[in-house]
């Protein structure tokens, strides 16, 4: 019964783990997307400097934090080397967090699916 519950809580913690790391990938792609498509041209057609100034370091804050919860989630998780890479290199690509949310959240469905328990009919 004891071990039933150790794994329980595991599956719980990289449950929780992975709806924190979709939250961090959306706030990092959404952050990207505003860099790139809102302030870069504010700057560049409007001459405003403020924009990239203000964005470039509320991204880049984004992005470390991305990172932090990348790694912290696929270590505990024992993640797939080519997935994390996956995970890593998508987030330099606009739209490329979006993705990354969908696919863990099938990562997240898969978990809570396997950790059902099966009922006899």
């Amino acid at each position: 019964m004891t071990e039933a519950l150790a794994t329980a809580r595991d599956v719980s913690e990289e449950r929780t783990s992975l709806r924190r790391m979709r939250l961090v990938s959306v706030l990092e792609a959404t952050t990207l997307l505003l860099l790139v498509f809102v302030a870069v041209p504010l700057r560049h057609l409007g001459g405003l400097r403020a924009a990239t100034s203000i964005v470039g370091p509320v991204h880049g804050l984004a992005f470390l934090l991305y990172v932090w919860v990348l790694i912290e989630a696929s270590s505990a998780g024992g993640w797939p080397r080519r997935e994390v890479v996956l995970l890593l290199v998508r987030a330099f690509v606009p739209f490329g967090g979006f993705l990354n949310e969908r696919l863990l959240r099938r990562r997240e469905a898969a978990l809570a699916d396997a950790s059902r328990p099966e009922r006899s009919v």
